[in-house]
């Protein structure tokens, strides 16, 4: 999303599929691996307990495909699954998420990247807790 005079700032999440709930988030100024990883660590150590056949799920971003985040993925217990090239219906629950996060936030006013975390984490806060779903 865009912020200031031409910045961006970028947003991981893992959300829970029954409950809606986001579980981990990490923001980030430049799309790179670790806002990725940062994500899986936010979530391990929330201390969450995940049932014992949790999958998490990635589309073909380079990112997501890089052998350090697989590896997380399997150091957490975690079974991975992946959307094929084009197909958007097995990310759909995520992209659901996104589109109505894009909707419902204006990062404008936002001067600093801490804004925007700030204005991120109301949102999640909102989302999670408050909006209907």
């Amino acid at each position: 999303m865009s912020y200031g005079k031409g910045k961006r700032a970028y947003l991981s999440t893992i959300k829970d599929a029954e409950t809606d709930e986001i579980l981990a988030y990490e923001t980030s100024d430049k799309i790179t691996l670790d806002i990725a990883l940062n994500t899986l660590k936010k979530l391990k150590s929330s201390k969450m307990k995940l049932a014992g056949d949790a999958f998490i799920h990635f589309n073909q971003g380079f990112d997501n495909t890089s052998p350090p985040l697989q590896k997380k993925v399997k150091e957490m217990w975690l079974g991975q699954s992946m959307s094929r090239r084009g197909n958007c219906w097995d990310n759909a629950p995520q992209e659901s998420f996104f589109e109505y996060f894009k909707d419902e936030t204006d990062f404008k006013s936002c001067k600093t990247l801490e804004e925007v975390k700030r204005e991120m984490k109301s949102y999640l806060i909102y989302y999670t807790l408050y909006r209907g779903q």
